[in-house]
């Protein structure tokens, strides 16, 4: 093979993989995890999500989901006490202020992970994918812990 011949073909493979290499890139998220955990409840129940979030950014920025191969759905929700009844009610999006530091808690705002597709064991680690407004990813393990966990 020469040079000449084989030319084409690179130019070929470089327009099949930049497209590719396009799409996987996100925005960057100036946010880091800690302290993430989901509570197990019993059988089919859904678990809770818990994670200390903090945005070092200059920016503000908008939590709008997660998605995890663990578990079909899941949602944002914050607790509320309304008519001496807490209850928990769906949320949209959550705003990280920049420069500081969110708690999704027990009690408070956290995740409804929905649907396990597989077992999820005490001790397992759940891979959650949290997805932000301008299109940032951040990929956080969750250690899965008992329902009698704090």
């Amino acid at each position: 093979m020469t040079l000449r011949s084989v030319l084409p073909l690179v130019a070929m493979l470089w327009v099949w993989v930049l497209p590719a290499h396009a799409v996987a890139t996100h925005p960057a998220v100036s946010v880091t995890a800690s302290h993430a955990w989901i509570r197990l409840l019993p059988g089919t129940l859904p678990a809770g999500g818990y994670v200390t979030l903090h945005n070092a950014g200059d920016k503000s920025l908008v939590l709008t989901g997660a998605s995890s191969p663990d578990y079909q759905s899941i949602m944002l929700h914050r607790s509320i006490l309304a008519n001496g009844m807490s209850r928990m009610v769906m949320i949209k999006q959550l705003k990280l202020p920049a420069h500081a530091t969110i708690k999704l808690a027990p009690g408070g705002y956290h995740l409804m992970l929905m649907q396990a597709m597989r077992t999820i064991h005490v001790g397992d680690t759940v891979p959650v994918v949290l997805h932000f407004a301008n299109g940032g990813q951040l990929h956080v393990n969750f250690k899965a812990r008992p329902a009698n966990a704090h």
